[in-house]
C-alpha cells in the first residue's frame, strides 16, 4: 500500500508545487492525457538517484517477501543453499542494470548489492524458522544466533527504508521544484507577437512541443524549441520564502 500510495500521491504533488497550485497541476494533466500520468513517476526515477535507488530495492525485497509467503518459501526451503543464493540474485541484477543504465555504476551496483542482502534476509527468515513457511506470519522465535540476528537485522533495515527513507525522499524530490520532465525554450505565440519561452514538455506535437509556459502559467505550443540544461522551475519547498 505504501508504494501505490506513493505512486498515486507523489506525482500530483511534484505536479502541484513545481507549476504553483492545484489548478496549474489539473490543466497541464489535462493537457497530457491520464495514460501519461506515470511518465511524472518515471522521470523523477530517472533522474533522482537516491530515489531510484530506494525504490528498486523496496521493491525487490517486498515482492520477494510476498511471494515467499504464498508458496515461495516452500520451495526455498528445499532448494540446496547455492542454488537458493543464485535464484535470489536474479532481480537484484535486473534492478542494478536498470539503475545503472540511467543512474550510473555507482547507483546500480549499490541498488544490485543492497537489493540481494535483503533479499538474502527473506531467505534467512524462513531458514531459521522466524517465518512459517506455509504463511509467512513471524513465529515469535528468539534471535539465538548468528543466522537470526542477520534476519532480524535485514528486516529492520527493509522497514526503515520502506517507511522512513522512501517517503522522505519522494517528498523531497516532489519538492524540490525541478521539472520532472525535459524544459525547453521555444518559440510561442503569446497573441501580441512570437516570444521565446521556457516549456516544462507535456507532449510532443509535430515538430514543436505542447508544454508548460513557465512564464505566462499555462499551457502552450512551442516551436522552434531548444533544450534548456536548467530544469529549476521554482525554488525548493524548504527555501521558499
Amino acid at each position: 500500500m505504501l508504494l501505490l500510495s506513493v505512486a498515486f500521491a507523489v506525482p500530483v504533488l511534484k505536479l502541484g508545487w513545481t507549476l504553483g497550485s492545484g489548478a496549474a497541476a489539473r490543466e497541464a494533466l489535462t493537457a497530457m492525457g491520464p495514460a501519461n500520468w506515470f511518465d511524472i513517476l518515471i522521470g523523477m526515477f530517472l533522474d533522482e538517484p537516491v530515489l531510484a535507488t530506494v525504490t528498486a530495492v523496496v521493491v525487490s525485497r517486498t515482492s520477494y517477501a510476498y511471494f515467499a509467503a504464498r508458496g515461495g518459501a516452500l520451495r526455498l526451503r528445499d532448494m540446496p543453499v547455492t542454488t537458493s543464493a543464485l535464484v535470489t540474485v536474479l532481480v537484484p541484477v535486473a534492478m542494478g542494470l536498470v539503475v545503472a543504465v540511467f543512474n550510473g555504476v555507482g547507483w546500480g551496483l549499490a541498488t544490485g548489492c543492497l537489493s540481494y542482502v535483503l533479499r538474502l534476509g527473506v531467505v534467512a527468515e524462513y531458514r531459521s524458522g522466524r517465518r512459517r513457511s506455509g504463511t509467512g506470519r513471524r513465529t515469535g522465535r528468539q534471535a539465538v544466533g548468528p543466522l537470526e540476528r542477520a534476519a532480524d537485522a535485514a528486516w529492520i533495515l527493509s522497514l526503515v527504508l520502506a517507511f522512513l527513507v522512501l517517503p522522505f525522499v519522494a517528498l523531497t524530490v516532489a519538492l524540490d521544484g525541478r521539472a520532472w520532465s525535459s524544459v525547453a525554450v521555444c518559440d510561442v505565440d503569446t497573441g501580441d507577437g512570437t516570444e521565446r519561452h521556457r516549456l516544462v514538455e507535456l507532449s510532443r506535437d509535430g515538430t514543436g512541443v505542447v508544454g508548460w509556459d513557465v512564464a505566462q502559467a499555462e499551457v502552450a505550443n512551442g516551436v522552434h524549441c531548444a533544450a534548456d540544461e536548467n530544469e529549476v522551475v521554482r525554488d525548493p519547498w524548504w527555501s521558499a520564502g
